[in-house]
């Protein structure tokens, strides 16, 4: 086992599930292959890889590495988790509710569920809101107990 976990560099079970997810992935490619908008999805699918991976990521991961360098590490609770998690959040809702927050798709939107796409943007805003003053009032929480703890001598 530990000689399967050095060449591999992982646990059994992780290549068990990697391998199901290319199972599954693999499937639903193959079932999406026959369609007609299938050469949209995969255009859509690299422009969203190459997007990703070359754009976004070293956007967003040269701007946590810039927020880790000027937040330190003080002895306190680091707020760079309390602002990640709720940002992951509420971008995620964004891509998920992008055509309907920008208003695009208004017809088909309202044609499929009776209802007014226009409130999609301030319920996102209000979700983002939610998620961001929630942290943070945990951020503060925590702040708050790391004040109370008695210091321990050093040594």
């Amino acid at each position: 086992m530990a000689r399967f976990r050095r060449a591999y560099g992982a646990a059994p079970w992780h290549l068990l599930l990697l391998a199901g997810c290319f199972a599954v992935t693999g499937w639903i490619a193959l079932r999406l292959a026959g369609g007609a908008s299938a050469g949209r999805m995969l255009l859509w699918f690299l422009g969203a890889v190459i997007a990703h991976d070359l754009v976004l990521f070293p956007v967003y991961a040269s701007l946590d590495r810039v927020l880790r360098g000027a937040l330190g590490r003080g002895g306190v609770p680091s707020p760079l988790n309390h602002v990640r998690v709720p940002a992951l959040g509420a971008g995620l809702l964004f891509l998920v509710y992008l055509p309907g927050i920008l208003g695009l798709g208004d017809g088909t939107y309202l044609a499929a569920t009776g209802l007014e796409p226009r409130v999609l943007l301030g319920r996102w805003l209000a979700v983002s809101g939610v998620l961001f003053g929630v942290s943070a009032l945990l951020y503060a929480a925590r702040r708050l107990a790391h004040r109370r703890r008695p210091s321990r001598p050093a040594g």
